[in-house]
């Protein structure tokens, strides 16, 4: 499983998540995760659109990551689901029995990742899975 959100990081772990699955002819699971917290922040008729532009944006995510995959023959999955980054990535890979998580070593974020920590260090303290750590 691969999540991503665009970043440089993450679009290190996509090549990287590609390149492991292919020698295997394992399926890699493109995930992008919407915050949840960045969606309750809008309100009034703001809200629907950014939850359009949201949307629009993880579709684009995952279309290029996909092209990654199709660009070597490894079958890849898209999946778009909303909540705490972090939480949703371990609880996807454990209900899809998840071989190895590839994740960018920062992501799009900022300063949020230095006072609370990264999603990346989240998910590898919070998930039995192996997590592969890609630097652009």
């Amino acid at each position: 499983m691969v999540p991503t959100d665009g970043s440089d990081s993450s679009t290190a772990a996509v090549e990287r998540g590609v390149s492991n699955a292919k020698p295997h002819a394992a399926t890699v699971h493109f995930l992008h995760v919407i915050d949840a917290g960045t969606e309750m922040a809008a309100s009034g008729s703001i809200a629907p659109e950014l939850t359009e532009t949201l949307d629009q944006e993880a579709s684009e995510i995952l279309e290029t990551a996909s092209r990654k995959a199709d660009e070597v023959d490894v079958a890849a999955e898209q999946v778009v689901l909303e909540g705490v980054p972090h939480e949703v990535i371990a609880e996807y890979s454990t209900d899809n029995e998840v071989d190895l998580i590839v994740m960018g070593a920062s992501g799009r974020s900022g300063i949020k990742d230095h006072l609370l920590g990264s999603s990346t260090d989240r998910v590898i303290r919070s998930v039995d899975t192996s997590v592969l750590v890609a630097r652009p």
